[in-house]
């Protein structure tokens, strides 16, 4: 059975809920404590920075930094920026080469032109990586709606995708809901708050509808439990609809954390962890 969620803006991204059915192992973490002590690091792996022409008059803002294969790319949630990876980046550029970047129309990235669906996310993404001669092989680490970019670009590229983690990306019902006007209003491309001209709902739907296997890859899906403090429906059934992320591989597992929806921020050490895991089964022989 399927229960219909409701669409919710969550800070300035807006995440559809629903309820999917599959099962996946789960294991619940908490976010370890940080050490009062001053830990004892080797000098931080320097970070490029460029604006790239990726044609057609856009720029694209990117920083990459670390050294090693796979390269680890970080997508951003709707209308938000580079800086949703601070406190992880760093600790990920020590482990394997690690890239995040400005979708069009944020942070230092050049404003779109036109009403934007996920063929046009997936393509900037395509031609950043060409125009910046970052070859694959890629780990794609997606939170809130990044994620469905994440998956549409893996499925597009699947030969180059060495493995998945997506940071409590929502799962969407069937069929999908009605919302408000006024709501179905803010979500229009032409609406001035919609810095991405996105197709939200577009967006979200043809990458839900679209999702596949990629191969036989780690994907791990961190997914938070909200328990006694849902006060929603869509709260309430949230591990269970990231379930329907499972498709992506065979190798697919789930983790649930307690931390909140914004997991890059609340949880870093859960990211860093989650994503090495990840880099060290997709270089397994």
């Amino acid at each position: 059975m399927v229960h219909i969620g409701r669409l919710a803006i969550m800070g300035a991204a807006v995440t559809l809920v629903a309820c999917a059915a599959p099962v996946a192992p789960q294991s619940v973490r908490q976010p370890p404590m940080r050490s009062s002590q001053p830990a004892s690091h080797s000098p931080r792996p320097l970070v490029a920075v460029e604006d790239v022409d990726i044609g057609g008059g856009q720029t694209l803002h990117l920083e990459c930094s670390g050294d090693g294969s796979p390269t680890v790319l970080l997508e951003s949630g709707a209308e938000a920026g580079i800086s949703q990876w601070d406190k992880v980046f760093a600790d990920l550029a020590e482990t394997s080469r690690t890239c995040r970047y400005d979708r069009a129309g944020v942070g230092a990235s050049s404003p779109p032109s036109g009403c934007r669906g996920l063929s046009q996310l997936t393509g900037d993404l395509s031609k950043l990586l060409t125009a910046a001669d970052i070859p694959g092989p890629y780990v794609l680490v997606a939170t809130s709606g990044g994620g469905f970019v994440a998956a549409e670009f893996a499925r597009e590229h699947a030969d180059d995708i060495a493995g998945i983690v997506l940071l409590d990306v929502p799962g969407l019902s069937d069929p999908p809901p009605s919302f408000p006007p006024e709501l179905v209003e803010r979500l229009a491309c032409e609406h001035p708050l919609n810095i991405e001209r996105l197709d939200y709902l577009g967006v979200e739907r043809d990458a839900w509808d679209r999702r596949a296997e990629i191969g036989d890859i780690p994907v791990t899906i961190v997914s938070n439990d909200y328990g006694a403090n849902a006060v929603a429906s869509e709260e309430a059934e949230n591990v269970e609809a990231q379930q329907g992320w499972l498709v992506l591989s065979p190798r697919s597992t789930q983790v649930l954390v307690t931390s909140g929806h914004d997991i890059p921020n609340f949880a870093p050490d859960v990211v860093a962890e989650e994503v090495s895991k990840v880099l060290e089964h997709a270089n397994e022989p």
